[in-house]
């Protein structure tokens, strides 16, 4: 027999392997099959198994409820989860932390001959270098969540495999100060790409973990994606108007 599971607290590739191996070691289990987009892992067993006995298989992180029904204790742990479910804030601590750092740094390096746009290119720069290095933690995990709501990601999988270096470069060229124009327009195309995939993914009302930081901190999808991609993208329309 064959049940559906929704399984919330995958976030990558490797959360995918990780739920995969815990419930095939569940005795009775005979296949998993997980979809990542959908949190979704079909379970085929030799006779009916409670979800509490593959919940108790599974990791603390993660929560599997059978799809279309619950029963009471499923439903008291999905309230103790909502309640320690973490504000939008404290979710968000961690980008706003790194942007605040960053934006102090970028101020410092122009503290004798402060000029608004000397900051802007530091700021850009240090925000790609901070970001792709978060990515680089994990760059077999981070292609999975990334194609999870970028487009071109989703049809190109190398690009996935390849953005965090395309964020290093981006970086090093708004720091050293070397074909800044390129690297305007550059910003404007993947950030705009990554933005539209984001929106299709809110209207289909998915519940997904942003990979800007890579995989290594969770953050909500929403504010995460928009707040970096309006930054970056303001800054480098504001920074084409001056140069032309």
């Amino acid at each position: 027999m064959e049940h559906t599971y929704i399984i919330q607290g995958m976030t990558c590739g490797g959360c995918k392997a990780s739920v995969d191996k815990y419930l095939r070691e569940v005795d009775g289990v005979t296949e998993v099959s997980i979809n990542l987009e959908k949190a979704e892992a079909k379970v085929t067993m030799d006779t009916h198994i409670p979800t509490s006995i593959l919940r108790e298989g599974l990791p603390e992180k993660y929560t599997i409820t059978e799809k279309g029904s619950k029963n009471i204790s499923e439903s008291k742990h999905d309230a103790n989860t909502s309640v320690k479910e973490k504000s939008k804030i404290q979710q968000l601590k961690p980008l706003l932390l790194i942007l605040f750092y960053i934006t102090v740094a970028s101020n410092l390096l122009h503290y004798k001959n402060w000029n608004i746009s000397e900051v802007m290119l530091d700021f850009m720069g240090l925000f790609y270098i901070v970001f792709s290095f978060f990515k680089m933690l994990d760059l077999k995990g981070f292609p999975v969540s990334f194609s999870m709501y970028d487009p071109l990601a989703k049809r190109l999988p190398i690009y996935g495999w390849i953005y965090p270096f395309i964020e290093t470069a981006l970086g090093i060229l708004f720091l050293m100060r070397f074909e800044i124009q390129i690297a305007l327009i550059s910003t404007l195309v993947i950030l705009s790409i990554t933005t539209i995939g984001v929106t299709k993914t809110l209207l289909d009302k998915k519940s997904i973990r942003c990979a800007c930081l890579g995989t290594a901190l969770k953050l909500p999808m929403t504010e995460a994606t928009f707040i970096e991609n309006t930054i970056m993208i303001v800054m480098a329309i504001t920074m084409l108007i001056n140069i032309h």
